[in-house]
């Protein structure tokens, strides 16, 4: 498994993926109208062309050549990287992707040197099991109007970095 630097080439591909993998993932936990308002507020091409032009660091996870997944991150204070998003194709499911991306965004931090990553996770998706296994700790319920009436009811949750 690859991680790629992204560029505005690959907005299509992220879309996919976003599209791919958003249903399977929300479905028991949002209604498709919110689905569909929260991809377009997220992952309109404006939108994710600021974003990885700016400080976001988006990734294409490829196995095989084929692109499966990616990530996005963010330094967002001296010593916090905000892991903004993790997403694979269904079919990656239970295959060991997940873990690779988290070790990837883990020395990733490091080299920015900061001291902890943080994200938020829906608090009825079951990544938060995923997250708990990796080694991240709920720190706090957040939730945050995303307009149009919606919201995201969110755990935030943080991993400590240790010295290598």
């Amino acid at each position: 498994m690859q991680f790629r630097k992204a560029t505005i080439l690959d907005i299509p591909t992220i879309q996919a993926i976003a599209e791919e993998t958003w249903r399977p993932t929300y479905s028991h936990i949002l209604t498709e109208q919110q689905t569909l308002y929260m991809l377009e507020l997220m992952y309109n091409s404006g939108t994710l062309q600021a974003q990885i032009e700016g400080n976001v660091s988006f990734y294409i996870v490829e196995e095989s050549a084929e692109s499966v997944g990616y990530v996005a991150f963010e330094l967002t204070s001296e010593d916090v990287v905000k892991l903004h998003k993790i997403y694979f194709r269904p079919d990656q499911k239970k295959k060991g992707a997940g873990r690779l991306a988290i070790e990837f965004v883990k020395n990733q931090a490091r080299e920015f040197g900061a001291r902890s990553i943080e994200l938020n996770v829906n608090k009825y998706n079951s990544a938060v099991d995923f997250y708990l296994k990796m080694g991240f700790t709920q720190q706090r319920d957040m939730i945050l109007d995303i307009g149009q009436g919606y919201v995201m009811d969110d755990y935030v949750m943080q991993f400590d970095l240790m010295p290598v």
